[in-house]
């Protein structure tokens, strides 16, 4: 008699996978481990029975449909860089990875890049470089993170003010359902509205409707160079409030927040020259022509004075001015040696910018829990990140409350649990209070059309 795993599904039903796919299949316990968290480490993360790390698209339609024979839960996984648990393994489930499938290929003559959901952001956006094009969706991560996680997620970025989100660029889809059928979406049209746009479902479903196995993604003419502002402000308020002046004007390229905590973590981490003394920093670039640009900076630099700011500084070098990204883009890295972190992601419109920030401040001092700030502040998108000491229960209980009453407080102001890293498990309580009972029945049944047995990434999302 065939040996019986923690599943209940017996070994020679897992032999059954391997023979299927070979050495794509590990059920080593390091690989089991390595492949159970995405970067919000959670805690609640299960322990899969195997791992399959695909080669191609036949790999996941072999891995889909045995998992779809045998009732067994599929975890899509990317680089495993998510922020809100989405890719976390579940017990008695398998993990299917593209992280192999990394190809990219630029098509000059239509300007796109046809691209493996395993590819990294970074990588995608070197092929684009050489023939003088741009892929502009620029997520803090962009040098770990995968094509494939940003389309699930409708990742964002540093970008996004001026460049717009994943689903701007995203022409075509190749997605293996939980039946193991591959389905075609979209191509290298710029034009298609022939039937329901699908092709839209399918970014952002955090690998609950399907696997991701190949995209066709828009690149655009190379960024020009970028002028770069920076101002600080005595506190996160006068900052936010220069955002709001900012995007009534001008539309910069950049618009990027940090407060006082995530300054000093940075300077911590890797001293860049910050200043410590700031209550908050602002960080804008204009890639408009030359005389264009001058005139942004110009008005960007009125508003931030009239909003308070101590002192405003400019520059068109590149290198002054990617030292200033640069340390934006670390912030997470920074944050992370402080203790553990329960990230937010809560966004509101813009002109309410400040109220948020106000009542970010507000819940941690209520609460005695540290919360660092970083926001792509145009877009009114934040990033409060509540720290914690993992061995104290009270404080990690205090911290789970921050997480909490920070996601009440967005929606009280009209905005959202999530501009950009995804519900995945961390936000799934709180998503019914966002979109209402009604938009959450609609969402269940498409689920329901697309993976009745609801295989596909369970208890992620909905």
């Amino acid at each position: 008699m065939s040996a019986t795993t923690a599943a209940g599904l017996t070994s020679t039903t897992l032999d059954e996978l391997t023979a299927a796919l070979g050495d794509a299949v590990s059920t080593d316990a390091a690989v089991r481990e390595n492949h159970r968290h995405d970067w919000s480490r959670d805690p609640r993360a299960g322990t899969p029975l195997a791992v399959v790390r695909a080669r191609d698209a036949a790999d996941v339609q072999a891995a889909l449909r045995w998992a779809s024979r045998h009732g067994v839960p599929v975890v899509p996984r990317g680089a495993g860089t998510g922020l809100s648990g989405g890719s976390s393994a579940v017990d008695g489930g398998i993990v299917v990875s593209v992280e192999r499938m990394r190809a990219v290929e630029i098509d000059v003559a239509t300007r796109v890049a046809v691209v493996e959901p395993g590819a990294l952001n970074v990588e995608v956006k070197a092929a684009a470089a050489e023939h003088g094009l741009w892929y502009p969706p620029d997520p803090a991560s962009y040098e770990i993170c995968s094509i494939g996680g940003n389309i699930a997620t409708n990742a964002g970025g540093l970008c996004c003010v001026k460049y717009g989100v994943t689903t701007d660029y995203v022409l075509g889809l190749d997605v293996v359902l939980a039946d193991g059928t591959l389905v075609t979406l979209g191509g290298k049209r710029i034009k298609d509205v022939a039937g329901l746009s699908l092709l839209k479902l399918f970014v952002g479903s955090e690998g609950t409707l399907g696997v991701i196995t190949r995209a066709i993604l828009r690149l655009v003419p190379a960024q020009p160079p970028r002028a770069t502002l920076v101002a600080s402000f005595p506190t996160v308020s006068a900052a936010a409030r220069a955002v709001v002046a900012i995007g009534q004007t001008v539309r910069p390229s950049m618009l990027e927040l940090m407060d006082a905590a995530s300054i000093n973590a940075v300077e911590d981490f890797r001293p860049m020259g910050l200043d410590r003394s700031a209550g908050a920093l602002l960080i804008v670039q204009s890639d408009a022509p030359a005389s264009a640009a001058a005139a942004e900076v110009a008005v960007v630099e009125v508003a931030c004075t009239a909003a308070g700011a101590d002192a405003v500084f400019s520059t068109d070098d590149p290198e002054e001015g990617e030292m200033f990204t640069t340390a934006r883009r670390i912030a997470f890295h920074a944050i992370e040696t402080r203790g553990s972190l329960l990230l937010e992601d809560v966004g509101v419109p813009v002109p309410l910018l400040p109220e948020l920030l106000e009542g970010i401040t507000a819940i941690a001092a209520d609460l005695g829990v540290e919360v660092p700030v970083v926001a792509h502040a145009g877009d009114g998108n934040t990033h409060p990140i509540v720290v914690f000491d993992p061995t104290d229960a009270d404080a990690q209980a205090r911290a789970q409350l921050a997480f909490e009453q920070i996601m009440a407080l967005a929606l009280s102001l009209g905005g959202t649990i999530t501009g950009e890293h995804g519900v995945g498990r961390a936000k799934r309580a709180t998503l019914p209070a966002q979109l209402g009972t009604d938009v959450m029945a609609l969402s269940r049944r498409i689920k329901d059309a697309v993976d009745p047995a609801g295989i596909l990434n369970p208890g992620a999302v909905l």
